[in-house]
């Protein structure tokens, strides 16, 4: 997934069967920017934000979850 930081609204958009934009108005600080795309990623698949984990890509524009099914 490829994140982009500090945009005007919250959107996941389908690039691919496997890949996804994020696009969060959190700032990139202090992880407030994966929390807000788990909690977007959580709206929109409808899973509990419990059942998704960053996988790698904690400091990175693209980053990989992992959600529970």
């Amino acid at each position: 997934m490829r994140v982009t930081t500090r945009a005007d609204r919250n959107e996941l958009k389908e690039e691919s069967e496997e890949r996804f934009r994020a696009r969060v108005s959190a700032p990139p600080v202090e992880g407030a920017a994966n929390q807000a795309v788990i909690e977007l990623l959580s709206r929109k698949l409808n899973v509990p934000k419990s059942r998704i984990t960053l996988v790698s890509g904690q400091t990175s524009r693209d980053k990989i979850f992992e959600i529970e099914t």
